[in-house]
């Protein structure tokens, strides 16, 4: 079966949906049939791939009304082993439909259940809020992957994200683990980006990753052309640095030495 992992943190602009395609990419790079739900309104995972919202037939949206299962909405990428399950803002307006569903927390759980024996590695880039979403993505997941950016208030929000980590596993989801702490926008220059650094390794210890993502003008630049850092500029420090943390995300869940 595939190892679910979302990835999540209630503030925005620290790095998720990036980290969330280009983990994807480089587990697929490593031969692991790889899908990435994007299961964030916004629909930044699905254009960071080279999909045009525009072009989108039906995504997310559709598999959480229920109109279709998950293997309806599934698109290939230009780049071998990596899959998308799109989505448009209209998500959005499906998470209010849901509020009175009987149901409503397990239906992406459920929903890939069914296709899960086709995958080595299932990524669920949630939206930057404590919602229904969110919720949806946990109880689906065996791990969640906490990016948090190494600048000014980088770890308000966690205690409370991680508080509802706990309660998802008390009531619904018994198996989820903190699969590790990513520090992202890593400048070793400033002396802010060293000490937030410390506090996150103090804070976690050793379930933050060894690897960093750098503040690197490569990986800022690559969704705007529709790509993976790894393909936009194979050879720049974000992508040695995102190839790094697939190998650390492919030993912490056993799958590493592929």
């Amino acid at each position: 079966m595939a190892i679910v992992i979302c990835i999540t943190n209630q503030k925005g602009g620290v790095g998720k949906t990036t980290t969330a395609v280009n983990l994807g990419y480089y587990l697929a790079k490593d031969k692991f049939k790889t899908l990435i739900v994007d299961f964030d309104p916004q629909g930044n995972a699905t254009s960071g791939l080279g999909v045009d919202k525009n072009d989108i037939q039906a995504g997310m949206t559709e598999v959480m009304a229920g109109n279709l299962g998950l293997e309806g909405v599934i698109l290939e990428t230009k780049y071998k082993n990596l899959e998308i399950a799109p989505t448009t803002p209209e998500l959005a307006n499906a998470e209010v439909e849901l509020v009175n569903r009987k149901g409503k927390f397990t239906i992406l759980k459920n929903s890939i259940k069914k296709i899960e024996a086709g995958y080595d590695y299932i990524i669920i880039d949630l939206p930057p809020s404590l919602s229904l979403l969110t919720v949806n993505g946990m109880i689906a997941s065996n791990y969640l992957l906490l990016p948090v950016q190494t600048e000014f208030y980088a770890l308000e929000g966690v205690a409370q994200l991680l508080e509802s980590m706990k309660l998802v596993r008390k009531a619904m989801n018994p198996g989820l683990q903190l699969l590790g702490v990513l520090a992202t926008m890593y400048d070793k220059r400033t002396s802010l980006s060293g000490q937030v650094l410390a506090e996150i390794k103090k804070y976690f210890k050793e379930r933050t990753f060894e690897t960093t993502i750098p503040r690197n003008v490569r990986i800022a630049e690559a969704p705007s052309h529709g790509a993976p850092v790894g393909d936009y500029d194979k050879f720049s420090k974000g992508a040695k640095a995102y190839k790094n943390l697939a190998r650390e995300v492919e030993k912490r869940t056993g799958k590493g030495g592929k």
